[in-house]
């Protein structure tokens, strides 16, 4: 009896905000009124988003270690569909895959679990998560019931995801606190039922103890309603928090109050600036938070590694993102702390609940090596080592041989000809050259939405080879439907002939090690795209970073491990070698370059590269345009108040056109002569924002694109946090001006505009016209 009243006592005096290894002890967790209530006690979640897939599953714990050592005590983690479900209806939950290892080793730290299974999450993530096999059905539609094929799949990856993790519940024993409805559906559409049913597969499916979450942003949050799940909020380092929970609180006043997801830093994409989050900015509204009693989640805690295929991409207008996730987080990209890890841990200790301690920072089970300078003697033709040709009379993308992501080559004869032909390739997706007899004759790019190469004389037939690179698929809006190779068709003009070519041989180049493997290497120098194959001997192993800016454009493997994609043209000139996946002694790498390197050596770094833009040899140059708008009318022109949020604009009548011209013409500041916007939306006739897929910046007068990422197609990104931004420094006075072509002509009712969201107003519009034209402009 003595036995049991002290172990009891030991019970009762563990710390409410954490849970131990040994306890399997059933508690409750709900959303209640102002509060989170764990196991009937107010609960502040601060919690860190640390991404399974990511990270190599020997420094799963570690990680987890970590973000406990900077302040939290909760990790969030996204479920990837696609991870788990590669072939349509085969699943693996096994290896790096085990998500239910990583939760247990969440309670195993003394922390709890949010867990986000989708089915679409985004994270930079091939497809937002969804698997690439979708995309076999010619008329698919996700996140949307009036799929059926889509919502029955929907449901049987919930039932298999359940399987894993419902018995995690904290209602069960396990850390699992709340599970995510779906994922800022806000931005995506309005249709409550959907997520109802959502809300419903989760909880059918084993997820019915649970507290269930939705996370938004604070201008969209609004779009629709879903019973059963507490509501949180999403936005970035340096908000006015109290500006981002205003219309929140009025709406639902007796709401617990969360950021979802407190962006840390942000993601890097090909060809653009490396994206930095300022630390003071960035703990400023994070104590602001502390101070409120709000919960949160950094998103992300520790980002790591894109390995693989699985870095994903953004539209409009497309832009790929780079295989390092560091995203400027407080863990960087090998597990170490940053600056930024330190302040959070340093204002976090200051804001401990009972019974709470902060532990010690625990020591990297990796140190950082460098690895000699690996020298290539082994090559592979790509021209040399093809596949068997499958066939086809008709272009398609590469999901409809079965392929999910890699490269894939078109093949056909093409006749004689005396005179110059236009080549005409509708989509590319994502980057193709194009090859006449094995001579490269020309690039094309879908960042800059490229479709067309000018083909030589011909003396006698030839053969026409088109070799496509399938990036990341979007994983964010309505271009998520995002198919590789060539998705439409080929054409050839001459004169005034034009031909849809037909008849094609295809060649399907995956990403898998086996595939790589079983080119035939040999020791004779190759031309072209082609496979690098070497080894490098080892006395110890560690973290190190492989430095590929003398190479042009692919993918790395090492010892059978995929490490992501490399592209000249930067901000990523490195690529990150986990300890785990190099052995003391002979290590094989494998180099496939679709794009000539400069040289065949890769020198081994101790730290990364993240920030160096290289050059890029497709993009053409552009001369200085200045905008003519002497004898065009403004639509409307005016005044925006100074308030945050959206502004709507509505034009005197229905006015028809395709381009149109904002011009700011004063700040909120008098003194300020720049201009930031973060949205801008057109209002269709039927009252609703028109899809802005095709749109394409025409001209823009300033925009800083080298010392960030701030061009003038962020109004259009839906990446509210991040701005359009005339140039840092640029001493133009004011109007500002961007031009924008919306790839069709459209009946406008009016237009909307989204200021800055953060605490600076600076560049905030006042004074502006509006002009709209069914002609292009004049320069």
């Amino acid at each position: 009896m003595k036995k049991y009243v002290v172990f009891v006592l030991m019970l009762l005096l563990l710390p409410t905000g954490s849970i131990r290894a040994q306890e399997a002890q059933p508690g409750n967790f709900i959303a209640g009124n102002n509060d989170f209530l764990l196991n009937g006690k107010p609960f502040i979640i601060r919690a860190g988003e640390l991404h399974y897939s990511r990270i190599p599953r020997p420094y799963w714990d570690h990680r987890i270690k970590m973000a406990k050592a900077m302040g939290m005590n909760t990790i969030c983690i996204y479920l990837f569909w696609n991870f788990h479900e590669q072939q349509e209806g085969v699943f693996d939950f096994s290896g790096q895959k085990d998500v239910a290892e990583f939760v247990r080793l969440i309670q195993k730290n003394g922390m709890y679990c949010i867990l986000r299974p989708g089915p679409y999450v985004c994270a930079e993530w091939d497809m937002g998560g969804l698997p690439w096999w979708l995309l076999k059905k010619q008329d698919l539609k996700v996140r949307t019931r009036s799929d059926a094929f889509f919502m029955d799949k929907v449901k049987t990856y919930m039932n298999e995801a359940a399987k894993q993790l419902a018995p995690l519940q904290i209602q069960n024993g396990g850390p699992i606190i709340m599970v995510q409805v779906e994922n800022e559906y806000g931005t995506w559409g309005s249709d409550g039922k959907y997520m109802e049913i959502m809300r419903d597969d989760i909880r059918e499916a084993g997820f019915n103890k649970a507290q269930l979450l939705r996370c938004d942003w604070s201008s969209n949050f609004f779009h629709y309603k879903l019973d059963g799940a507490v509501n949180a909020l999403n936005f970035g380092a340096g908000s006015n928090i109290d500006d981002q929970f205003r219309k929140f609180k009025q709406m639902n006043p007796t709401s617990p109050l969360m950021c979802g997801e407190y962006w840390t830093g942000w993601f890097d994409q090909w060809g653009r600036p490396h994206e930095t989050r300022d630390v003071n900015s960035f703990i400023g509204s994070l104590k602001d938070m502390m101070d409120r009693k709000i919960s949160f989640s950094l998103y992300m805690a520790h980002g790591g590694t894109s390995f693989g295929q699985w870095a994903g991409a953004n539209a409009p207008a497309y832009a790929p993102t780079t295989s390092s996730y560091d995203y400027n987080a407080p863990i960087d990209e090998a597990g170490n702390p940053t600056d930024k890890f330190y302040a959070i841990r340093n204002l976090l200790k200051n804001y401990l609940q009972e019974g709470e301690t902060l532990p010690e920072i625990p020591q990297n089970p990796e140190k950082i090596i460098t690895v000699p300078t690996i020298n290539f003697t082994q090559t592979a033709g790509l021209f040399e080592n093809l596949p068997v040709a499958k066939q086809s009379e008709n272009i398609q993308p590469m999901e409809f041989f079965n392929q999910g992501w890699g490269s894939i080559m078109y093949r056909k004869q093409i006749p004689a000809c005396n005179q110059k032909q236009t080549l005409v390739i509708n989509d590319v997706h994502d980057w193709a050259k194009v090859f006449i007899n094995g001579k490269m004759i020309g690039i094309l790019d879908r960042r800059r939405s490229e479709n067309t190469i000018e083909i030589p004389v011909l003396k006698s037939g030839s053969r026409l080879d088109i070799l496509v690179e399938g990036m990341g698929r979007v994983n964010y809006g309505e271009a998520i439907i995002d198919r590789k190779g060539i998705t439409e068709n080929v054409t050839l003009t001459e004169g005034k002939n034009k031909t849809d070519l037909k008849n094609w041989k295809i060649y399907n180049l995956p990403v898998d090690y086996d595939f790589q493997n079983k080119v035939k290497f040999s020791t004779k120098p190759s031309t072209g795209p082609t496979w690098y194959k070497a080894t490098f001997n080892l006395t110890e192993t560690g973290y190190t970073y492989l430095n590929m800016s003398s190479w042009g454009k692919g993918m790395v493997w090492v010892n059978g491990h995929n490490l992501g994609r490399f592209w000249k043209i930067g901000p990523t000139q490195t690529l990150c070698v986990p300890g785990c996946y190099l052995k003391k002694g002979s290590n094989e790498i494998i180099v496939f370059d679709i794009d000539n390197p400069k040289t065949t050596t890769i020198e081994g770094l101790n730290y990364p590269i993240l920030d160096v833009i290289g050059k890029d040899d497709s993009q053409q140059s552009k001369a200085a345009r200045r905008l003519n708008l002497n004898g065009i009318n403004p639509v409307i022109q005016g005044s925006l108040p100074a308030e945050s949020g959206w502004k709507t604009i509505d034009l005197d009548e229905l006015t028809t056109g395709r381009y149109f011209c904002f011009e700011a013409l004063s700040s909120q500041n008098p003194n300020d002569p720049s201009t930031t916007i973060a949205e801008f939306e057109i209002i269709g006739e039927d009252g609703k924002a028109i899809s802005t897929i095709n749109w394409k910046v025409d001209f823009v007068d300033s925009e800083e694109t080298v010392k960030s990422a701030n061009g003038a197609d962020k109004i259009f990104d839906k990446q509210e946090s991040i701005i359009w931004e005339t140039k840092t420094g640029d001493k133009t006075k004011l109007p500002h001006q961007v031009v924008i072509d919306m790839g069709k002509e459209v009946k406008i009712k009016g237009f909307r505009i989204l200021p800055r969201s953060d605490k600076s107003n600076l560049g905030v519009v006042k004074d502006y016209r509006f002009y709209l034209e069914k002609n292009p402009f004049k320069f």
